[in-house]
């Protein structure tokens, strides 16, 4: 079996270290002594709780917060998987960088900077876009490899050192966002093959396809996995960057590094729909540490999106029925993110009022 890494990739992983347990005692003191139930204000309390334990201190802060999105194409939507044209992608990179997407004007309002990343587009990468192309989409995963194991790696590597250098400007969290016309298509086959949920269970609409379609978009997913041997038995054959690699796609990879890379800087790490979401199970399934670092913004309407964030043991906050992607969900939790720290430093304590 081939487990063969790079030296950053491998330098990455053993910098994750599991959260700060005394941090998280210590916090959990201090929220639990609030005017207030213990557990009374629910997840509230544990973002506080865990933030601490992330950045390994009892007064964790979020003074700095980007989402970088992610942009690659995808050579399987030769197949008809999704009602868009791949020209999109391009179309929507130039729309970042005009401020006129869902996610800066989200990002505006919750004061997130937005970092938009050519990891494997097949056009021309637009100016403002920041250039990381691995490859110029990804191959037809139904026909074979979405691409080489060392393309896979090449584009983790492109999201560490993105999590690093965002680390090194005293960001302390970090959204995950994606755009790739079909994208959905290798999201739900990673979840097939990680989560062992059937295909026709957690295939999606996408862009909007009708059931016709989409039950089309099932067998094509079947057919890649058959076609590159994942199946129920694949982690005795292969490790999680070959399956990665085999029906992947680059700004899924690249979304895995720069949760890789948060970890092990010390980033928290927001996680948006099902694209977002199936970045960070492989994250997870590279390596279990990550699990800690993993904030599950929203519950998207692609039904693969549960069963990755059930398959990583995280929770869903919000329940708004999107399925935009962009990471247009993940930056809708900053703003709880940030009531939970002032819950923990602006509310009284009982010994503030006498008790």
């Amino acid at each position: 079996m081939n487990t063969a890494t790079t030296t950053k990739i491998a330098n990455t992983l053993h910098e994750i270290q599991m959260l700060d347990q005394n941090a998280m005692t210590a916090a959990r003191a201090r929220v639990d002594f609030l005017t207030k139930p213990p557990g009374s204000l629910g997840e509230l309390e544990e973002m506080a709780i865990r933030l601490a334990g992330i950045q390994r201190t009892a007064q964790p802060t979020l003074v700095k917060k980007a989402v970088t999105v992610m942009c690659g194409d995808h050579g399987v939507t030769e197949e008809g998987v999704s009602a868009f044209a791949s020209e999109l992608t391009g179309m929507m990179m130039g729309n970042f960088t005009r401020e006129g997407a869902a996610i800066n004007v989200f990002s505006r309002q919750m004061g997130a900077d937005v970092i938009v990343v050519d990891v494997g587009s097949a056009c021309e990468t637009p100016a403002g876009v920041r250039n990381e192309k691995v490859k110029n989409g990804t191959d037809n995963m139904a026909k074979g490899s979405a691409m080489s194991r060392e393309e896979a790696m090449a584009a983790i590597e492109v999201g560490i050192r993105l999590a690093e250098e965002l680390a090194s400007q005293g960001y302390q969290a970090v959204a995950l966002g994606d755009m790739g016309i079909g994208n959905t298509t290798p999201s739900a086959a990673l979840v097939a093959a990680v989560a062992g949920k059937a295909v026709a269970e957690i295939t999606g609409c996408g862009t909007g396809l009708d059931e016709e379609k989409r039950q089309a978009k099932a067998v094509v997913i079947e057919r890649s996995l058959r076609i590159n041997d994942i199946d129920s038995s694949w982690r005795d054959r292969m490790d999680a960057i070959e399956v990665l690699a085999r029906v992947g796609g680059l700004e899924i990879a690249g979304l895995a590094g720069v949760t890789l890379g948060a970890a092990a800087c010390g980033m928290a790490v927001i996680v948006d729909g099902v694209i977002a979401g199936a970045a960070a199970m492989m994250a997870f399934e590279i390596c279990e540490n990550v699990q800690g670092y993993l904030f599950a913004s929203h519950l998207s309407q692609e039904p693969a999106h549960g069963a990755a964030l059930a398959h990583m043991s995280l929770t869903p906050v919000l329940h708004l029925q999107m399925r935009l992607g962009e990471g247009s969900g993940a930056v809708l939790l900053y703003p709880l993110l940030e009531a939970s720290l002032r819950m923990m430093y602006e509310m009284a304590t009982f010994s503030d009022i006498g008790l």
